[in-house]
């Protein structure tokens, strides 16, 4: 992957800009932080040379002036609502967040329960905060939220909601997920504050869309993709064309909730402080972009990466929560096809040439290595391997792994394991090759080659399994599938 985007640059930048906002205000400012902190693996491809926990350690920068409240809605917790890439309820994630979090030295000062109506699992939750020594606040509801404005900014609406105490002048307002309430909690925060005589002020920090980035810059268009299932719209702000005559970028959902958000200020602190959407926020990745062919190209294999998981979940569960409609469309409006993933064109290509499933890899200086099936290896195992070796400068043909050290294994798999399938998953390669490497010199030159596998693209001609699709995502490949499975004619398949 080649670099476009300075890391370093960002972290000096943003940090300074957080800071700047915070002297705007009365010394207390309430940043609402969307996104992943820890793990924004999309932001680090489509701008590559942004590291995935660049944001967290942006905020170690300020760790001296940042307090942390994590914010759940009441709802989820009832409804057990699960993190897909975690795997675990968003109750449980906000223990792992404040873990994560204080590991690294960020205060953590409480845990905010949203649209709070009593929910016995929200009650537990919260109970289960106080015993681990976690100070816990509840808002609630509000009737005609967020068109009732003049109910919302009263005693009646946030007047209700608890006063969540902080120590420290930027508040840090995070989630385990979308919908949890993060702005309905800073604009509360605010209310109480004005009405203690503290003039705090609230700023929104999101990376996607980059607001001074065209419109249809495909890094915009990613991040589109990757919000199919939201319907999110990136747009051009109108508010602020109309107040400086500047054309930026922001989303549907903040355009279409300023005039409300813009009307709270003025009953809370008398005036809006911003003029638009864009005003709100903070990002300053934009700034930070060092080569913008390479984050071109990044973000358009990314909408294509988008396009195929669509695709292939649409062939193993009948449906998918992505619009594929809209994909299908962000693909032509950045100008690219499947044509443009070349890993994908080789091995295809292979796959015409052996009649056998292919996988392809393509390394980091644009070499695309390929593997088949065979009686010893999948095709993903098979293209590991080759991988590898081509990374270790070892010769094609010479077997880092001893076929003899196989059927020892197909043999467990066979005999004692019940499966039908001897050739060799991803996984298994890796142990055998491990096993080797104590011995023999190349397989342990091999071995050293597998953190040279991040990043690079690749790409299977069928449906992998749970397992190879694991090791993949552990290695760090960016993969993609043709929508079909090795043995079509069977209506059962092992995921």
């Amino acid at each position: 992957m080649q670099i476009g985007f300075d890391n370093d640059k960002y972290l000096k930048m943003q940090s300074e800009h957080i800071r700047e906002r915070i002297s705007q205000f009365d010394n207390k400012l309430y940043l609402e932080f969307g996104g992943k902190l820890f793990d924004d693996y999309h932001a680090s491809r489509v701008l590559p040379g942004f590291k995935p926990d660049s944001k967290l350690q942006m905020l170690l920068q300020l760790k001296d002036q940042a307090e942390i409240v994590i914010v759940i809605s009441a709802e989820d917790i009832e409804e057990n609502k699960v993190r897909g890439d975690y795997g675990i309820t968003y109750d449980m994630d906000v223990l792992r967040l404040i873990d994560e979090f204080r590991g690294i030295g960020l205060f953590v000062g409480s845990v905010c329960l949203t649209k709070f109506n009593a929910q016995p699992s929200a009650i537990a939750f919260q109970e289960k905060l106080q015993s681990l020594g976690i100070k816990s606040y509840r808002h609630y509801k509000i009737p005609g939220y967020p068109s009732d404005i003049q109910k919302i900014v009263s005693d009646a609406g946030y007047g209700k909601n608890e006063y969540i105490e902080t120590e420290r002048p930027l508040i840090v307002i995070t989630a385990p997920g979308p919908g949890s309430g993060k702005m309905a909690t800073c604009l509360s925060q605010l209310y109480h504050e004005y009405k203690r005589g503290v003039k705090a002020g609230y700023a929104k920090f999101e990376t996607f869309p980059i607001w001074n980035l065209p419109l249809k810059h495909p890094v915009n268009l990613a991040y589109e993709a990757a919000t199919a299932d939201l319907n999110d719209v990136n747009m051009i702000d109108p508010f602020h064309l109309e107040a400086y005559g500047k054309t930026t970028v922001n989303y549907n959902r903040d355009i279409e909730v300023f005039p409300v958000v813009s009307a709270m200020f003025e009953l809370i602190a008398g005036k809006s402080p911003y003029k638009s959407p864009t005003d709100m926020g903070v990002n300053m990745a934009g700034n930070c972009i060092s080569n913008d062919y390479n984050c071109r190209r990044a973000a358009e294999q990314e909408i294509i990466r988008r396009y195929y998981k669509c695709i292939c979940d649409r062939k193993r569960f009948g449906q998918t929560k992505d619009d594929q409609g809209k994909l299908e469309i962000l693909l032509r409006q950045a100008n690219v096809t499947l044509e443009d993933r070349k890993v994908a064109i080789k091995a295809l290509e292979r796959e015409d040439a052996t009649g056998h499933p292919a996988f392809g890899i393509e390394l980091a200086d644009g070499t695309i290595v390929t593997g088949k099936t065979t009686d010893l290896l999948g095709a993903a195992a098979a293209a590991m391997l080759n991988a590898l070796k081509v990374l270790a400068g070892i010769p094609h043909e010479t077997k880092v792994i001893d076929p003899a050290a196989i059927e020892p294994i197909q043999r467990l798999k066979i005999d004692y394991l019940g499966s039908r399938n001897p050739r060799l998953h991803t996984d298994e390669i890796l142990i055998a090759l491990s096993a080797t490497a104590a011995t023999e010199k190349n397989a342990a030159l091999a071995m050293e080659q597998l953190p040279k596998l991040k990043g690079c693209e690749a790409h299977s001609t069928v449906l992998l399994s749970s397992v190879d699709e694991m090791i993949c995502k552990r290695l760090g490949l960016q993969l993609t599938c043709d929508p079909k499975y090795e043995e079509e004619n069977k209506i059962y398949h092992k995921h």
